[in-house]
């Protein structure tokens, strides 16, 4: 199953919509096939599997990091070609929340006569799709907000320099998360200051996000990089009373977002499941990750910390404005990941679930 689960990480960042998965069929004790889903409309992990075990697959078990589908969709239902390979016998870490499966490719492995056992390594496949888990079951995107900050919290300094706080190491591993996330948002105001690229760019190539930006006013310039670079989608989030003339945004990579009020993150995160993002890199200033903070919608944290001190109360740090009022009203995390990359700690974070005694 471990093996499964490697597979499955391979791809993650190529398979949105869909979750996710990991394969591999053993039969008498040697693996004789194994697979992962590449891309959305294309095999799943257990199909690829199954065809490199063949005949192989006659009385084998098969381990699968995820519950079989049993609809037709983009491909044929797994769980009856699973049936039809002759599998005796079906390991599955995790049960599908989709409600077109949830629980009924188990079912149909067991009425074919196949032995199901699910559980297995569970916590580190429900880790590993958390984000197609939380699409599925709110229809809004699984939200990472990610900070580069010195470690005594600042992340420029109070004249405004901020290239580069972290190491180039970091800014690779950043490169990555872009990679795995369906789109990459950030306010006008880092358009306007810094004119980023919002790509991915890493050494063996890279999905590239879709770029959105919150810009109420249509104020992005035409020469920006998100403009002029048509390698990558970019979606402006606009409101109602934008007066500047859209006919120039009128380009081929480039789509505008009407919303009434575009501070209503909560609306806005409903307006992008319904187009389809499942994950959403925020990488936006300090006025964006409060807006998202006092709106709870964060679900991961991930802070890139150096090991530089800044000092100056005017010298900005991750979140202005007046924040959350009161403690007992705090996002509470507990921490998932600490680790040294280059000479930074990276810091994973995710909100504290409060477990029923």
């Amino acid at each position: 199953m471990r093996l499964a689960l490697h597979l499955a990480k391979t791809a993650k960042g190529q398979t949105s919509p869909n979750p996710t998965v990991g394969a591999v069929v053993v039969n008498n004790g040697e693996i004789v096939g194994v697979g992962s889903h590449l891309k959305a409309g294309e095999a799943h992990a257990e199909v690829h599997a199954l065809k490199m075990a063949g005949n192989r697959a006659k009385g084998a078990t098969i381990f699968v990091t995820l519950e079989p589908c049993s609809h037709y969709g983009k491909t044929p239902p797994c769980a009856e070609q699973i049936i039809d390979s002759g599998i005796k016998r079906a390991v599955i870490a995790s049960e599908d929340p989709n409600p077109n499966v949830a629980g009924s490719g188990i079912k149909l492995l067991e009425a074919a006569g196949i032995k199901v056992e699910s559980g297995l390594c569970r916590k580190e496949s429900d880790e590993l799709n958390e984000d197609f888990y939380h699409y599925i079951v709110t229809k809004t995107p699984y939200v990472t907000l990610k900070n580069a900050m010195t470690l005594d919290g600042k992340i420029a300094t109070s004249t405004g320099e901020s290239k580069w706080i972290t190491g180039p190491e970091a800014r690779e591993d950043v490169h990555r998360l872009r990679h795995k996330h369906d789109a990459i948002l950030v306010g006008i105001g880092t358009v306007l200051k810094d004119d980023p690229k919002l790509t991915t760019r890493l050494p063996e190539g890279g999905k590239n996000p879709v770029r959105i930006i919150l810009d109420s006013k249509l104020r992005t310039p035409l020469h920006a990089n998100i403009m002029t670079d048509d390698s990558a989608e970019t979606w402006l989030i606009i409101g109602e009373k934008a007066k500047k003339d859209r006919s120039a945004y009128n380009k081929q990579h480039v789509k505008l977002i009407e919303m009434a009020n575009t501070n209503h993150l909560r609306e806005l995160m409903v307006r992008l499941g319904e187009l389809g993002i499942a994950s959403l890199f925020v990488e936006g200033g300090a006025r964006v990750n409060n807006s998202f903070l006092t709106a709870k919608l964060v679900n991961q944290l991930i802070v890139y910390m150096a090991p530089t001190v800044i000092g100056g109360s005017d010298a900005p740090t991750s979140f202005e404005g007046t924040g959350i009022p009161h403690l007992k009203d705090a996002l509470q995390l507990e921490y998932k990941s600490i680790e040294q990359i280059g000479k930074d700690l990276k810091i994973v974070a995710k909100p504290r679930v409060e477990r029923v005694k």
